[in-house]
């Protein structure tokens, strides 16, 4: 009675109404409270979650008592050279790979429209062997005549034969044509090579136009493919024996060695680096500083996204730069594949497809290109509305951590550009040269997978700060590895300070490299006397403890009234512009101002002319001073929606049609502008802009 006079009171129904209710619910009801409750419980289950960062994204990075203003990983106590104490070496990494792989696929290659044809761990190693033992019988000792040329474009003879280098404690050469036949020569005379691995006829013929007439080390070639008895012939008219690696594999089958590997310390490459002005340098890097380079990456990731054997990577960027070279060290450790292109970059889409890989490295100039196709493919209002409110709403969650592909805006706006790099990528990682933070967001949305910036040099193996799981913000290369320090130095002329977070980026760790080959001098301008290398590049440090970097120390030049300009952060700036795939800013201390030269895009420039009621080629358009001037306009506003100063404006522009390249001799091998050649190149317009220009 009490509970009935209870209800009553609360103006609840009676007991026995309450029974009656419950009994004239129909099943259906019940059937759908039951379905809302597993879905809601499925929810639950399957909502997408934060991927745990590998610390507190608040403060990655912390300093170093001391009063220098170093700061390190929050990720180690000390200084990182080994992840895994069976692998000090790469020679004792890819022993490693072999065990943990069972002896599984290693190197892989394939022709025009076939499948990749794969080389297993054993194989890889057997090949290796006989090639190094072949190397051996021909005179060659980690004490004398150690360097061993490779001249290559990516193949598997090419990791066979720096494997063949690695297991007989010999020292690798890359060689790459874009250097020119004089660098390569200089290469040649200063490590007194005498052996030199070629993938093809033509790279054997350019060695020979860099020694005939002339004294030289060189006395064996070794081609990866047939060899025709021209080469032979004009080889010994040279002095220099001609053989098939194939033949140079049998010799050291039949004068076998047992293997002589090197320790931690030990010489692994000389990578040369080619500067915009005088002859290249030799980076000497042993082989704790390859390991610990990788070492640190495989830290950063261990939780978030431990590699396996399982996994594949797609080789394509240069192997004669330590960014791929440290790719490659950081799957054979784990036993994974290595799939190589076929050689043409134009078919690097097919390559990928048909691998599918799981780990693709990029460098700036491919993702610009990946975006501009995307925004190129919506070519109505209503589709790029549709692309950015995808971007946005993938953005967000990027934004509290969440990173995947499995998203209703990846159905229906991004899977194919999933697809386009084989649709299995889990691990993207970008370096080499700045990108825009835009472009890197959008992508790492479309693209869906965890997508690390890194920032470094050959000098420091290639990166001494990587961004870390869960932080998907661009604009920063995220904090120090774990295998070094860094410290920012004063800049005073260029007013950065380091007590106020700014100044040059020095780097000190066992990633650090040894110095320039026989090359004193560059080496003590490189490295101090407390061993701090100085990268040349100016950074800053962020709330959070990251790296951002803001200048460039080396090419900076002073106007007439003092100001002092870095032309490349203009420059990256400016090509921001849909118009816009080169820029050159020019400015010196006779002048006032600044002026640019501007290579239009001549896949977008057409449509964003149209727009502003230009017609005509490509050619015509790069003709048309209204054109000019309406670049001129896009370009100055971008710069001051960048916070660019007055005087860090351009005051005029000239269009030329032709890309700077390498093979015009306007890049680098690493793709980096020679300044003074484009200078040089370019005086005439330039001059012709100042005689325009009244201030």
């Amino acid at each position: 009675m009490q509970a009935q006079e209870l209800l009553k009171q609360l103006r609840l129904p009676e007991l026995a109404d309450v029974r009656q209710y419950i009994r004239s619910l129909s099943a259906s009801t019940l059937v759908g409270m039951g379905a809302f409750a597993a879905f809601s419980t499925y929810w639950y289950a399957t909502r997408p979650r934060a991927l745990k960062p590998p610390c507190n994204l608040s403060m990655q990075s912390a300093e170093i008592p001391g009063g220098e203003l170093v700061r390190k990983s929050v990720l180690v106590e000390s200084l990182l050279s080994f992840y895994y104490e069976d692998a000090t070496t790469v020679y004792e990494a890819f022993i490693r790979g072999m065990r943990v792989s069972s002896d599984g696929p290693c190197l892989g290659s394939r022709k025009p429209k076939q499948p990749y044809e794969w080389l297993s761990y054993s194989e890889v190693l057997e090949r290796a062997e006989n090639l190094g033992s072949a190397l051996l019988h021909r005179g060659h000792s980690s004490t004398s005549d150690k360097y061993i040329g490779i001249f290559s474009q990516n193949r598997p003879e090419w990791t066979i034969s720096e494997l063949a280098c690695y297991t007989y404690s010999l020292v690798a050469v890359p060689l790459y044509d874009t250097l020119g036949t004089d660098a390569i020569s200089f290469i040649i005379d200063r490590t007194c090579i005498s052996t030199v691995v070629c993938d093809v006829a033509a790279k054997a013929h350019l060695l020979l136009d860099c020694i005939s007439d002339r004294q030289h080390s060189l006395r064996l070639v070794l081609l990866m493919e047939a060899v025709d008895s021209e080469l032979v012939v004009r080889g010994q008219q040279c002095g220099v024996e001609v053989l098939s690696l194939a033949e140079a594999e049998v010799l050291g089958r039949v004068h076998r060695q047992p293997p002589t590997p090197p320790g931690p310390d030990d010489l692994a490459l000389i990578c040369y680096t080619s500067g915009t002005t005088g002859n290249p340098k030799g980076a000497m890097l042993t082989h704790r500083n390859i390991l610990s380079n990788v070492s640190a990456f495989i830290k950063i990731t261990e939780t978030s996204c431990p590699l396996t054997h399982k996994d594949s990577h797609i080789s394509y960027l240069p192997l004669a730069h330590m960014f791929e070279r440290v790719v490659q060290g950081l799957m054979v450790v784990h036993g994974a594949r290595i799939g190589y292109f076929q050689g043409d970059i134009r078919m690097l889409m097919d390559d990928l497809t048909t691998l599918r890989p799981t780990v693709f490295p990029v460098v700036p100039r491919l993702l610009n290109r990946m975006y501009d196709k995307i925004f190129g493919q919506a070519n109505s209002p209503l589709k790029k509305w549709i692309l950015n409110f995808a971007f946005r709403r993938k953005e967000a969650e990027m934004i509290s951590g969440i990173m995947r592909k499995n998203s209703l805006w990846d159905k229906i706006i991004f899977k194919k550009v999933q697809a386009s790099v084989g649709g299995c990528v889990r691990l993207m990682l970008t370096g080499a040269a700045p990108v825009s933070a835009h472009v890197l967001t959008f992508l790492r949305a479309a693209l869906g997978c965890q997508f690390y910036e890194g920032y470094g040099q050959t000098e420091c193996t290639a990166g001494c700060a990587v961004t870390l799981t869960g932080d998907w913000t661009a604009g920063h290369v995220g904090p120090p590895l774990p295998c070094n320090h860094i410290k920012l130095v004063d800049v005073a002329e260029m007013n950065y300070l380091a007590a106020n977070g700014e100044g040059e980026v020095c780097v000190k760790g066992p990633n650090v490299f040894k110095g320039y080959l026989k090359d004193p001098e560059k080496t003590e301008e490189a490295i101090d006397q407390d061993g701090w290398l100085h990268t040349g590049d100016i950074g800053r440090w962020l709330p959070n403890g990251t790296l951002k970097v803001i200048d460039r120390k080396k090419h900076i030049f002073k106007l007439a009234q003092g100001e002092y300009i870095a032309p490349e952060k203009i420059e990256n700036i400016y090509i921001r512009s849909e118009a816009v795939v080169q820029a050159f800013v020019h400015g010196d201390s006779l002048q006032a101002c600044l002026v640019a030269i501007i290579v239009p895009d001549p896949d977008f420039l057409p449509g964003w002319a149209k727009k502003r009621g230009f017609h005509g080629s490509y050619e015509e358009l790069c003709n048309d001073t209204g054109v000019k001037n309406a670049i001129l306009e896009d370009i100055v506003k971008l710069g001051k929606e960048s916070g660019l100063k007055s005087f860090e404006q351009v005051k005029d522009i000239a269009l030329h049609k032709e890309m700077f390249s390498i093979q015009n001799g306007l890049l680098t091998p690493t793709l980096k502008a020679k300044r003074a050649e484009l200078s040089k190149h370019f005086r005439k317009h330039i001059d012709q802009l100042y005689s325009t220009i009244r201030m």
